[in-house]
């Protein structure tokens, strides 16, 4: 396969067009000089020579810079190489093995591109497609070579290879580049050629520099892929800390209501199939706030139908331009609990208040008041301290809610990066507010 317009190619056509017509032009004067110097031709005709010579050196000093030129290509470049990490955000694939192929091909002056894994062709295109087709295993020892150690390599003799259908083929040239997360090889990016003289330095670079592009864009996906699984734990571990005596008691509470009110009893126990089923569902990087809210709800109803309904009252005010908004899962339920747990007075109702808005136009607010007993300063600043949870002791309010609150702070600041953080406002005697603030711009995962 020939390319018709590689970014090589019109940089190698315009370095001699430039030197064309820089000799011409020398050509042209040194011509003018001798026919002045000998006092033959007509004026007109050597004004008009001098007027092509003076146009050639603006074609060569103006039209063909060199600065300009580096410039376009450098605009060229960079735009393929944004092209290809939109190809690649995704992980090491068959699919953007292809469309890291199929943009490298115009680009350069080898007749096959490849890209394998560790063992195996995962896209070809050109010449040798038919010989080295997805899915094979790698045919040529140089591959191996280069996965095995994790450098660049090229050959410009020969080599001999079995294809896929059996047939032998040469390959007359080739440079072949490992593609690397961190430092383990993960593939390779290979380039083949029908003529020797094709691998040069500038092919040469233009290998081993699109192999480091790919490979800083693997790697990233890696790190990412690394945060996901981290945040998936972490929800994990707050399914698995959902407090036994919440369990126990409201199997009690339905139990009660099973001889005294039926119909509710039936209702809790739908709403606590549903709740244990969303636990176990909201395992994803992050749901819609609404999911959350309902979540949050469902809790309610179960510790209402426990203390009763005049215990606990709950308003839940969400902007609707927010209410799509992704957050992780657990992230509302684990701070009404804790009020809940903590909060509540002896006698008299307590009042919580869970508020959903937007901070501006990339930063989303959420806010848990109650008017429950409250904290003091000290309190209130262990609640997310790291200290408190890197000594694995509870938060001073108790039981399991220092451990949901600190995963509560580390998640934000996973999802939503350093901007985002959690605040606590109380005074004893006159309630909590908490504050959690998401940088939106921060986001590193979309909806799961």
């Amino acid at each position: 396969m020939s390319s018709r317009s590689p970014l090589v190619a019109r940089t190698d056509r315009l370095s001699a067009v430039w030197m064309m017509v820089v000799v011409g032009a020398l050509a042209l004067a040194v011509y003018l000089l001798f026919r002045l110097a000998d006092g033959e031709g007509p004026v007109p005709f050597t004004v008009a020579c001098v007027a092509l010579a003076i146009l050639l050196a603006v074609m060569a000093f103006g039209l063909l810079n060199p600065d300009r030129l580096r410039s376009q290509y450098t605009e060229e470049t960079l735009s393929l190489a944004s092209d290809m990490l939109e190809d690649i955000k995704g992980g090491l694939s068959a699919e953007s093995a292809e469309a890291i192929c199929r943009h490298l091909m115009p680009e350069t002056h080898a007749s096959t591109i490849a890209v394998t894994d560790e063992t195996h062709v995962l896209a070809c295109v050109g010449d040798m497609v038919e010989d080295f087709p997805p899915g094979s295993l790698i045919h040529t020892p140089a591959t191996r070579y280069v996965i095995e150690h994790g450098i660049v390599q090229s050959f410009t003799q020969a080599i001999e290879v079995k294809g896929e259908r059996g047939r032998k083929r040469q390959i007359p040239a080739g440079i072949i580049a490992p593609l690397k997360v961190r430092d383990h090889t993960v593939g390779a990016l290979k380039f083949y050629f029908k003529n020797t003289h094709e691998v040069n330095r500038t092919q040469y670079a233009l290998v081993a520099g699109f192999s480091e592009l790919i490979s800083t864009q693997l790697a990233i996906h890696e790190l990412e892929l690394q945060e996901e699984l981290t945040a998936r734990a972490e929800v994990r571990a707050l399914q698995a800390q959902i407090n036994p005596h919440f369990l126990f008691n409201t199997l009690n509470t339905i139990a009660s209501f099973t001889r005294t009110d039926p119909a509710r009893a039936r209702e809790l126990l739908r709403e606590f199939s549903s709740f244990y089923r969303s636990t176990l569902d909201n395992s994803g990087s992050l749901i819609p706030v609404t999911r959350e809210i309902q979540q949050t709800k469902r809790y309610l109803t179960f510790e209402q139908a426990r203390f009763g309904d005049d215990r606990i009252e709950a308003t839940f005010t969400v902007e609707d331009d927010v209410k799509d908004a992704p957050v992780p899962a657990f992230i509302i339920q684990p701070l009404v609990e804790n009020a809940v747990r903590h909060a509540m007075r002896d006698e008299g109702a307590l009042h919580i208040l869970v508020s959903v808005r937007a901070a501006g136009e990339n930063a989303l607010t959420i806010e848990v008041e109650d008017d429950g007993v409250g904290m003091d300063k000290a309190t209130a600043t262990r609640l997310f301290s790291e200290s408190e949870r890197a000594a694995n002791v509870s938060a001073p309010q108790g039981g399991g809610a220092g451990v949901a609150m600190h995963n509560i702070s580390e998640r934000i600041k996973r999802f939503y990066g350093p901007n985002s953080f959690a605040r606590v406002d109380s005074r004893p005697g006159s309630g909590t507010v908490i504050t959690l603030h998401l940088d939106l711009l921060g986001s590193i995962f979309v909806d799961g």
